[in-house]
C-alpha cells in the first residue's frame, strides 16, 4: 500500500469516527428511557418502545464500528496494517476504502460466516 493511499484511509476513517461519534451521541439521546408518568396512550407508549429498541440495537452497532475504527486509526502507522488477521496477506486496498477498519480479507470473511 502507498503512502498516499494509506493518507487517505486515513482521513477517512477520522472522518467516519467523527460523524460516527456525533450519530452515537445522538442516537444515546433516544435511548434515554421513556418516563413513566409522561401522557400517552397505549399504542403511542408502545411505538415509543419499539424505536427506542431500534435505536439501541443502531447505538450497540454504532459503538462497536467505532471502537473498530479507533483501533485502526492506532494500527495504520504499523507495517501490519492491511494484512489479513488470518492468512497474512494482503487486504485489497477497495475492501479498506469500503470498509477501512476491515481486519480480514474477503476469502477469510467469508469462510467466517
Amino acid at each position: 500500500m502507498t503512502k498516499e493511499e494509506k493518507r487517505y484511509l486515513k482521513n477517512k476513517m477520522q472522518e467516519e469516527f467523527f460523524t460516527l461519534n456525533k450519530n452515537i451521541a445522538e442516537l444515546q439521546n433516544l435511548c434515554k428511557p421513556i418516563s413513566p408518568e409522561c401522557a400517552l396512550g397505549d399504542l403511542t407508549r408502545f411505538e415509543l418502545i419499539h424505536d427506542q429498541t431500534i435505536s439501541k440495537k443502531a447505538l450497540e452497532l454504532a459503538q462497536v464500528r467505532s471502537n473498530n475504527l479507533q483501533y485502526a486509526l492506532l494500527k495504520i502507522e504499523e507495517n501490519d496494517f492491511g494484512l489479513c488477521q488470518e492468512c497474512k496477506e494482503e487486504i485489497i486496498y477497495q475492501r479498506l476504502v469500503l470498509v477501512p477498519e476491515s481486519r480480514l480479507c474477503i476469502a477469510c470473511a467469508s469462510n467466517k460466516d
